[in-house]
């Protein structure tokens, strides 16, 4: 095969391939944002954000969950804006026999996260004693009072007083700008957990604000990348042996 045939093989190529990266790097067009609680869990010293529902999840004795109220879309995860060891939380708190502790950090977010710009409580951490089978939901009530509807938490100590995983059309600046870390007062009384009562009303279920649309939004636009690829890859090799074997007959 000459040069001059090889030209508009690699120009396909090129072409191709090109439009394969562009798959690759394309993320979703609109990313939708919400006000919501997020739910997170201490690993290894760093905050990870739950891959269950508070109210499907079982912490276990000396671990630190996390809670964040916040303003984000799938691809802005808003941690708590400070990091506690359960020792550090729960040093204060003895252990009880047939009960377990749990650390708690609860975060309640920056004034540009609320709804109308109110100011919200300084976050804290504190040390909660439960039941052995107490659930994440369960272990945050000794936070104080929760508005709990359909499995998503609302409100923790009465913040904020209404909404409730409500979508968000348009960030502010202030919303959209970097966390700045917070002191936490480590807590000297022992909260005690009782369980929540769920009521049961019309609000979004506990995985729409932010889990499972992070999860599936970045699952399905990977898999449709990876097959433009596979296909894009395919149609070169078609197209070098097509051309492979037209010159091959001309040749002989």
């Amino acid at each position: 095969m000459s040069l001059a045939q090889r030209a508009p093989i690699r120009a396909v190529l090129a072409v191709l391939l090109a439009a394969a990266i562009t798959a690759l790097s394309v993320g979703p067009a609109h990313a939708a944002a919400y006000r919501f609680w997020g739910f997170y869990q201490l690993t290894d010293g760093q905050w990870a954000f739950a891959q269950k529902g508070s109210d499907q999840i079982v912490p276990k004795d000396g671990s630190v969950d996390g809670w964040r109220f916040a303003v984000a879309d799938v691809n802005d995860v808003r941690f708590p804006r400070a990091t506690a060891s359960f020792e550090q939380i729960c040093a204060s708190t003895p252990a009880e026999t047939g009960q377990k502790r749990v650390g708690l950090v609860i975060d309640f977010g920056r004034a540009a996260d609320s709804a109308d710009g109110t100011t919200p409580p300084e976050p804290k951490a504190l040390c909660a004693v439960a039941a052995p089978d107490a659930t994440s939901t369960d272990v945050l009530a000794a936070a104080g009072e929760l508005r709990v509807e359909n499995g998503l938490v609302c409100a923790v100590a009465g913040y904020p007083a209404t909404e409730c995983g409500g979508e968000v059309k348009d960030l502010s600046a202030e919303a959209k700008a970097a966390d700045t870390p917070v002191q936490l007062a480590l807590p000297t009384a022992t909260p005690t957990a009782t369980p929540t009562d769920t009521p049961t009303t019309d609000a979004a279920p506990n995985a729409a604000p932010l889990s499972a649309p992070a999860e599936d939004t970045s699952s399905g636009t990977s898999t449709a990348a990876y097959v433009i690829v596979g296909l894009a890859l395919l149609a070169i090799v078609a197209f070098v042996i097509a051309r492979s074997r037209a010159a091959d007959k001309r040749n002989a």
